[in-house]
């Protein structure tokens, strides 16, 4: 199979809807598809759902996708670093279902292994439980979260062969392995190609099977919070 495109926009092509629901990997800024995003910002479509830990910053990443309207509900952990996502959310423009980290990352794993759902005591006596069955296990109270079965998957990988094996670069090794095995299809870009076999077996952090399509392109390595030490005076 031909997995590997000359562009992200071509990557893309037939594969993005109105009303579809996206897993997009990333921690904060850290291993984002960012190549990715501005090609669905290109596309236009409409009234998405993305399943992301975070929405980027402002301006940036998912934040892309919020500044022009594209989404309509977002599935996160943590959105604590974009103005106008407090903003579009405060004012209704934009639903919001909280996940705790770890349930989210758990979710988009089970997913990814066929599972439509689990039981986990996390959430359990809060908002998060709200709605969602209850289930005592040992004496211990457990909620029933489901598997995110996305439409499409976009995640950023280091490196990656033609056949899809991927290898991901420190905290980049974070939500992306589960939110690629959720999809439907999953689109990845990397840093690099590199031929077939170069790859030890035991340093591929997530096999082929799970990558449909690949690009290699240049990124942006931005920093998210910039925190530096005042110079001490001699």
């Amino acid at each position: 199979m031909h997995k590997v495109y000359g562009s992200a926009t071509e990557a893309l092509d037939g594969l993005l809807h109105d009303g579809m629901l996206i897993a997009a990997g990333g921690f904060g800024l850290c291993g984002i598809p960012e190549l990715l995003i501005d090609a669905i910002v290109a596309s236009g479509v409409k009234d998405l759902t993305v399943a992301s830990n975070n929405c980027g910053v402002d301006g940036f990443g998912l934040g892309k996708l919020l500044d022009t309207k594209q989404i309509r509900k977002m599935m996160s952990s943590y959105v604590g670093e974009n103005a106008e996502f407090m903003r579009q959310f405060l004012s209704g423009e934009l639903e919001l279902e909280f996940n705790p980290q770890g349930t989210l990352a758990e979710r988009m794993r089970a997913a990814g292994h066929g599972i439509p759902g689990f039981y986990t005591k996390t959430g359990v006596g809060t908002v998060i439980a709200e709605g969602k069955e209850h289930k005592e296990f040992n004496g211990e109270t457990y909620i029933l979260e489901e598997g995110i079965f996305a439409d499409l998957s976009i995640v950023k990988a280091w490196k990656a062969d033609p056949t899809g094996n991927l290898v991901f670069r420190k905290t980049a090794r974070n939500f992306n392995p589960p939110a690629a095995m959720c999809g439907r299809v999953c689109v990845v870009e990397v840093e690099e190609i590199v031929p077939t076999g170069s790859i030890d077996p035991d340093h591929i952090h997530l096999p082929g099977i799970f990558v449909h399509r690949l690009i290699q392109g240049e990124h942006e390595k931005r920093i998210e919070q910039r925190t530096t030490r005042k110079k001490e005076q001699a």
